[in-house]
């Protein structure tokens, strides 16, 4: 085996094309991009091992999150094998590994007498191929990271790889590499494009709040005779305080809140007034005509839709809002991650279609809802100087990916030892000493704080929540009409119309498996949280009322269907029923 350092990729542009390549087989094998902060919490919390394997020269950790085979020789065809096995063929010698570890450029002329690599011996494939020749080099980016390993086996001709081999190959992986292995850039860019696309989308759907609209919550025509970019700063402020509803009138900072008896318009009013009781409008010099058209286009980017509309989004800010304040959640953040997390609340669910994400990628959407921006031109945070934005904008991210219950199911156990951990503090003031301090556990907290708002309608007053229960039944059963239709499958249970009597077992199961668990840990964490989940056993036990009333209102038409086929089955055995049983025989005459 020959070995050389790792050189520099020639920057000149090449038009390589696969079938150039004098060889049987070609793998590559990608490395994992930077990881999600959802999958660095558990390390830094404890709850799992750091990475202790082989890293690449810059440090940074070789795992191979899928193998590309591209089979050159026979048939040709191209696998994917995503998430591989440490035993899979083209990793199982080490060779991969290797290469990523050391930048090394790997020749091995004679690969089944190869001491230092065990390749696996006899045919790989239906054909009756081996690997008889193999040179592996590193994939190299512009910034000389190494961000996968490309394997040739087998020169056509049957002879070793050599030198001319290796210049020819290294500026065809270079290729590859930007073409094939880019996933970070191609994410990246995927993302920008998805975002364009909505953003796109909300100006068709007339999101943005035009000159007539603001004046039904900023009515400086009426009050002064000009419009709101004509008005000084004072003067905007003197209106909406007129105009506002205050923060008493429709109990904002209460965990009962209900939007049931407000408007739409109302609901944009609270949360302007949001943002004034957090007192951020001044300190951060949000721009108060920019604060009304940011407020009133959020709630137009949302659509009209049976449940994940505009009022589920403004109640999700509100229970972020009500943590915050009346739950003491404050303590541990400063005004500027409060400020984000409301506008986290506010933002989540913009365009929205009603349909989860397993069916837009099922239906084959071009984009998910979850990562929807804000419109840019109504920007809020225009005044935060480059720090402050990035980390507004970082927290906003985790706050809206958080509210995925595949991630909830994830972060509980690291939630509740937050929670067994601030009662080891004798007083709170220590504790809010500490916690406001520790960036991840603080994460993790918010992260869980959008689960429970996110879930909030659970926890209302049952004659709320057995309403807005039918809302979120009436979206699921329209997608279930939708999977029946447009995918010809069969919907879940939960999404089945034709199982809506159900719904009262399914409420007590989602409960049970999905909801006690937030509500129970935040009221053992903050008391004032208590009333949440007060509410939802409430709620548990309405349910479930419903749910046994159901069972046995099943249960009787099943006993008396059974009774029917028994009298049926009887007639037809030329035997009467009589009181559940064969009715007794004469025994003193008989009638022919």
């Amino acid at each position: 085996m020959t070995k050389e350092k790792v050189r520099p990729h020639c920057s000149t542009s090449l038009l390589a094309r696969l079938d150039l390549l004098q060889t049987d087989s070609l793998t590559l094998s990608p490395l994992f991009p930077a990881q999600e902060f959802f999958d660095v919490w558990p390390v830094l919390m404890g709850e799992a091992q750091p990475y202790s394997g082989p890293r690449t020269p810059d440090g940074r950790e070789i795992v191979f999150y899928k193998v590309i085979d591209y089979i050159l020789h026979g048939k040709e065809d191209i696998k994917v094998i995503p998430t591989p096995p440490a035993d899979h063929w083209a990793l199982a010698s080490g060779l991969p590994t290797y290469v990523a570890e050391s930048g090394f450029i790997c020749n091995i002329m004679n690969a089944p007498a190869d001491e230092m690599f065990k390749f696996q011996e006899g045919p790989l494939d239906d054909s009756g191929w081996t690997i008889k020749n193999v040179l592996s080099m590193p994939i190299v980016n512009k910034k000389e990271e190494i961000v996968g390993v490309a394997t040739f086996y087998n020169r056509k001709d049957g002879k070793p790889f050599d030198e001319q081999d290796e210049v020819l190959m290294e500026s065809l992986t270079q290729f590859l590499g930007w073409s094939v292995l880019n996933t970070d850039t191609y994410d990246k860019m995927n993302k920008l494009e998805n975002r364009k696309d909505i953003a796109q989308d909300m100006v068709l759907y007339h999101v943005r709040c035009d000159k007539d609209e603001i004046q039904l919550v900023l009515p400086t025509r009426e009050r002064l005779g000009k419009e709101p970019a004509d008005c000084e700063e004072d003067e905007l402020g003197t209106i909406l305080k007129e105009v506002l509803p205050g923060p008493n009138k429709f109990d904002i900072y209460e965990f009962h809140f209900s939007d049931l008896e407000c408007t739409e318009l109302e609901l944009v009013k609270c949360g302007i007034q949001m943002y004034y009781e957090l007192g951020v409008v001044r300190k951060f010099q949000i721009p108060q005509e920019v604060l009304v058209r940011f407020l009133f286009s959020v709630s137009k980017g949302y659509r009209r839709i049976t449940y994940h509309n505009w009022r589920h989004g403004f109640n999700v800010a509100q229970t972020m809002f009500t943590l915050l304040m009346t739950g003491k959640l404050k303590s541990y953040y400063t005004d500027l991650e409060a400020f984000a997390m409301v506008t986290a609340g506010l933002c989540h669910d913009i365009d929205h279609r009603g349909t989860n994400n397993l069916y837009q990628m099922k239906a084959q959407a071009d984009r998910f809802y979850h990562l929807s921006p804000f419109p840019q031109t109504l920007n809020i945070y225009q005044n935060l100087n480059r720090r402050q934005h990035e980390h507004v904008i970082h927290l906003m991210d985790i706050a809206i990916i958080a509210t995925d219950l595949a991630l909830y199911f994830k972060k509980r156990t690291m939630f509740q030892k937050i929670v067994d951990e601030s009662k080891n503090y004798e007083d709170r003031k220590s504790w809010v000493e500490y916690l406001s301090l520790e960036t991840t556990r603080k994460e993790i907290v918010m992260a869980m704080m959008m689960t429970a708002c996110d879930l909030s309608a659970i926890t209302k007053p049952w004659e709320v929540q057995s309403k807005v229960a039918l809302l979120v039944a009436a979206e699921f059963w329209e997608q279930g009409d939708l999977e029946r239709t447009v995918l010809d499958q069969q919907p879940i249970v939960s999404m089945d119309r034709n199982k809506a009597a159900e719904l009262p077992k399914l409420q007590v199961g989602f409960i049970d498996f999905v909801c006690t668990f937030v509500y129970k840990e935040f009221s053992r964490f903050h008391e004032e949280i208590l009333p949440m989940f007060d509410r939802l056993q409430n709620n548990r036990k309405e349910w479930k009322a419903l749910a046994d009333e159901y069972e046995a209102k099943v249960k009787a038409l099943e006993e008396e269907k059974q009774q029917q086929e028994e009298r049926t089955t009887a007639k037809k055995g030329g035997t009467e029923i009589c009181n559940g049983g064969p009715a007794p025989k004469s025994s003193t005459c008989c009638i022919l």
